[in-house]
């Protein structure tokens, strides 16, 4: 049985992420794609359009001095344009650790990602560790 294109598309994205390939990432995305960050730190908020996008993803990186990972376990989808993903992330910085579990929910159009909400399993966890 062959996989859900969407669930297909998220993969893709998961890993372009992991390699760092944003030419790829942005090629997934809407013009107008939206993610939502949770919380009150530093990255919450509403990241609007691909280069807006781009740039969050590639201040986890910058943050984090490079050691930002995640290792997606699955996906589910609707069949209707909507594909939650959960996975598993760390990353280290200054004297801080991080390690716990996400999802993020996409909404996608066609075969472009349109939304992205992201949630997180312990959002005060979080918050300390971006301050």
């Amino acid at each position: 049985m062959a996989e859900h294109p969407n669930a297909a598309l998220v993969r893709k994205g998961y890993d372009a992420f992991t390699r760092g390939d944003m030419d790829t990432l942005r090629g997934l995305m809407a013009a107008d794609c939206t993610h939502h960050v949770p919380g009150s730190h530093l990255l919450s908020g509403d990241y609007k359009g691909q280069d807006s996008m781009i740039q969050l993803y590639q201040r986890l990186y910058d943050e984090t001095g490079g050691t930002f990972s995640v290792d997606l376990s699955h996906v589910c989808v609707d069949g209707r344009g909507h594909a939650v993903s959960v996975h598993r992330y760390t990353a280290e910085r200054g004297d801080k650790r991080i390690e716990q579990n996400g999802c993020l929910v996409f909404r996608i159009v066609g075969d472009k990602i349109t939304d992205i909400d992201e949630c997180q399993e312990d959002l005060d966890k979080e918050a300390e560790f971006w301050s």
